[in-house]
């Protein structure tokens, strides 16, 4: 497999009966709760509702601060939705308690940002790889724990030989790749990988996609992948999702969303990249302002302080995920209006 740039995933995938099952998620986080102050609430995530079919590696992008990693958290069970609904194969894990989810564990993995911040320095690689197995499968005999590091070790490129060391004896890449064998050593069917390559040397970020991409394809893996690299997200997912301030405002096909953005906020998000393609001119779209704060978001649609067809109406009610083609759904009253418009004339 040649690893100067990350490969397509498999178009095929996100077919079949969703893995996961996202519906009306809220993730609120209470700050200033003293006797001095009233509680108020980040409204980190917002009435998300989406689904990931096996197979599928479903891309979540958005701008700092848009509640992607919280998202990413809160569907593995990480932290306590504050309303809503998970449902993972077919079980609700909304409300489990923590020894009932234990058994789903070994099933559902994250591969986090920072390969320096999310290993031990004080234990051994294989102590690392092998911590999964001493949680989950405690009657598991040394040695056979020891077979399964090595396997997990040389299925991200490492060997055996690497279990004795300790992380600060890698490179970014190579650490990167450790804490992709924990995630993978118990075989698990869906994986949450956040931002698993922005901390990483561009020369290396390649290999890494392409590594997990070759991984998901033997185990048959579902990935949800948050990044803010849109370059990487068109190779590697086979559909996109776009968050703006807690909310998703757009979801597609990867190449349908790339050609025809239909949401404003996903067209400037998406126009330096666009822009890139020497066949297609566009313009660049400068967003004016900053994201508002989730402490106190707007009326309406959330975009609406910055987008530039802002409307009076947008101020009124949170626009709906509608479909406007097919499997291609936004949040604008603009494409409201069109089907409504489209709908009176027939």
């Amino acid at each position: 497999m040649s690893r100067d740039k990350p490969v397509a995933a498999n178009s095929d995938a996100g077919q079949g009966r969703p893995i996961l099952e996202v519906d009306g998620l809220r993730q609120w986080f209470a700050v200033g709760n003293s006797w001095l102050n009233r509680a108020r609430h980040v409204r980190a995530v917002e009435d998300v509702s989406f689904t990931i079919a096996r197979g599928e590696v479903l891309g979540l992008v958005g701008e700092s601060g848009s509640g992607k990693s919280t998202l990413g958290r809160a569907v593995l069970r990480l932290s306590t939705p504050t309303a809503g609904r998970i449902v993972f194969d077919g079980i609700d894990v909304t409300h489990l308690s923590r020894r009932r989810l234990r058994p789903l564990r070994p099933r559902m993995q994250m591969i986090f940002q920072d390969p320096f911040a999310s290993l031990n320095p004080r234990m051994t690689v294989g102590q690392i790889v092998g911590a999964p197995f001493v949680i989950h499968r405690r009657g598991m005999l040394p040695s056979e724990r020891g077979d399964k590091v090595a396997a997990a070790l040389t299925a991200v490129g490492l060997s055996d030989r690497h279990a004795a060391r300790y992380p600060h004896e890698f490179s970014g890449g190579q650490r990167q790749r450790i804490g992709i064998a924990r995630a993978i050593a118990m075989e698990p069917s869906f994986l949450v990988a956040d931002e698993p390559v922005s901390a990483l040397d561009v020369s290396v970020q390649a290999q890494i996609v392409n590594l997990l991409l070759d991984i998901k394809r033997k185990l048959e893996l579902t990935i949800l992948f948050i990044s803010h690299d849109l370059a990487v997200v068109g190779h590697a997912c086979n559909r996109v999702a776009v968050m703006y301030l807690g909310r998703i405002v757009e979801i597609a096909e990867t190449r349908a969303l790339f050609q025809r953005p239909r949401h404003p906020y996903t067209e400037a998000l998406f126009s330096a990249v666009l822009g890139t393609d020497p066949t297609v001119r566009r313009q660049r779209i400068i967003l004016k302002g900053d994201i508002p704060s989730p402490l106190s978001p707007p009326s309406g649609c959330a975009f609406r302080t910055r987008c530039p067809y802002a409307l009076s109406a947008c101020a009124e009610a949170v626009p709906p995920l509608r479909t406007v083609a097919p499997g291609h759904l936004s949040a604008c009253i603009r494409d409201d209006i069109a089907l409504r418009v489209d709908w009176c004339s027939r």
